[in-house]
């Protein structure tokens, strides 16, 4: 019966630099494992909308310009894992960033008896996140996906999907600031990767495979963790 095997709701978080398949991942255990994804941009949007106490607060520090706090963050996170969709667990995304946010997100959680089920690591070679972060582009009608090397449409110059014939790039997908953002995400994620690695929680995965196999081994951990 499975009210006998989950005794608490599963707490996760995704780590990797941008291109490793963090969105694509999480959505998948949300689906397989009724989680919820929660981002941290979503959020403090969300707060803001609401009106709550901690979204006045972020509120204020945004429109002066200023950085939210890691206090008002989790408070509007407090607030977050106090509604009834998240009762089966979530998947952090965007926090915690530092040490002192994964120390912070530890006190919140032991508040209510809970504690961090996974921190998964998904692990990425940087010259490949280079190749497939800057050959990125998408349909400017519809938002369909190509890649210079992995994917361009079946026709040259035409999208798969609707017919367009105007492409568009973001512009920081380009080698030189992709580069630059896995430097800073290996700068910034490394204490964290120690901490988890110290809490005993830290699992790390493949992420340079099929997508059907890194979802595969990460359904795993978490089903064992659960």
């Amino acid at each position: 019966m499975e009210a006998s095997v989950q005794t608490r709701p599963a707490v996760l978080i995704l780590l990797g630099p941008p291109g490793a398949g963090k969105g694509t991942q999480a959505r998948k255990l949300e689906e397989t494992f009724g989680l919820v994804q929660l981002s941290t941009g979503d959020l403090l949007r969300a707060a803001v909308a609401a009106g709550t106490e901690a979204g006045r607060q972020a509120k204020a520090v945004m429109e002066a310009g200023g950085l939210v706090s890691d206090e008002i963050v989790i408070a509007i996170l407090r607030d977050r894992l106090a509604e009834p969709d998240t009762a089966r667990g979530v998947i952090l995304d965007g926090f915690p960033r530092t040490s002192a946010q994964a120390e912070a997100l530890d006190r919140l959680l032991d508040e209510s008896g809970q504690k961090i089920t996974a921190a998964i690591s998904l692990e990425v070679e940087d010259a490949a996140m280079v190749t497939r972060i800057s050959g990125r582009y998408t349909c400017a009608d519809c938002g369909e996906g190509y890649h210079d090397s992995f994917k361009q449409p079946v026709e040259a110059g035409i999208c798969d999907k609707c017919g367009g014939t105007e492409f568009k790039r973001r512009a920081d997908d380009n080698a030189e600031t992709v580069a630059s953002r896995l430097a800073a995400y290996h700068a910034q994620t490394a204490p964290l990767i120690a901490y988890y690695d110290g809490q005993g929680v830290l699992k790390r995965v493949d992420a340079m495979g099929e997508i059907g196999a890194i979802a595969a081994a990460l359904e795993e951990i978490v089903a064992k963790a659960r």
